[in-house]
């Protein structure tokens, strides 16, 4: 039979005690007003398995440096306000944590592609503007409501055309990765590329011929090279590279 040994309190607190380890956080500093040059901020931050690169950033901001520009709301990856480049990637700063970076130096800058308003936060002014444009709403000639409207039902096998483009949370995670827009200022982008078949693969939904015109042009759907780092960092999995794709069988006659 086995012996057994008493477990001192010493010892429990050692097992449940935290681990933290600590990191050099550093942080672009430009404001765009009166600044010539962008600047990096170094600060030692510690941490936990679960400390976020929010979490970091707010600590800095609280307790270092009242003036670091950042944009955040929900915590939970549901806002899409806290995009920004964290080690070199376009990501959540709340739904990295920093110890999956595997780095003892996170960087953190803001979102290429957009234009900068101050430290890590950038103007969604473009983004917004082609969303819009490409009608992101049920569109029916039927869509007022009358004395006689009902409820229109859906299969399963009908919302599964499109119900992963739905999870768009307008972070502009894509449009940053995006090598065309780069180049293009007027490309609609990958955010609303996706968001326009979204509704087109919506059976509910009349608006497709007037979608693809919207997008059948050179800085449409056909100045998307096809590099696919939008899908890649797409924190919702809605992978605008393949609703590109989808939508470019319409075009080309593949689909109805």
């Amino acid at each position: 039979m086995a012996a057994i040994f008493p477990v001192s309190s010493q010892e429990k607190h050692e097992k449940t005690k935290p681990s933290t380890k600590s990191i050099t956080l550093r942080i672009s500093k430009f404001n765009p007003g009166k600044d010539h040059a962008t600047t990096f901020l170094e600060f030692p931050v510690s941490y936990e398995k679960w400390t976020t690169v929010l979490d970091a950033i707010l600590e800095v901001k609280n307790y270092h440096d009242h003036s670091i520009g950042v944009r955040y709301s929900c915590r939970q990856a549901m806002c899409g306000s806290c995009g920004m480049i964290i080690n070199g990637k376009p990501k959540l700063a709340c739904f990295t944590k920093i110890s999956e970076l595997d780095s003892d130096v996170v960087t953190v800058e803001p979102m290429n592609n957009f234009p900068l308003i101050r430290d890590l936060v950038v103007g969604f002014e473009r983004m917004f503007s082609t969303h819009k444009r490409i009608k992101p709403y049920i569109i029916r000639e039927d869509s007022e409501i009358s004395s006689g409207a009902k409820e229109f039902l859906q299969t399963p096998e009908d919302v599964e055309k499109y119900i992963q483009f739905s999870g768009c949370i307008k972070c502009g995670l894509c449009n940053s990765a995006c090598p065309t827009m780069a180049v293009d200022s007027t490309f609609i982008g990958p955010q609303g590329l996706a968001q326009a078949y979204r509704y087109i693969a919506d059976n509910r939904d009349q608006g497709k011929d007037e979608r693809l015109r919207i997008i059948d042009e050179r800085h449409g759907i056909w100045g998307c090279h096809f590099a696919g780092s939008c899908s890649q960092v797409c924190p919702k999995g809605v992978d605008p590279a393949m609703g590109i794709q989808l939508l470019r069988g319409y075009l080309l006659g593949y689909r109805k």
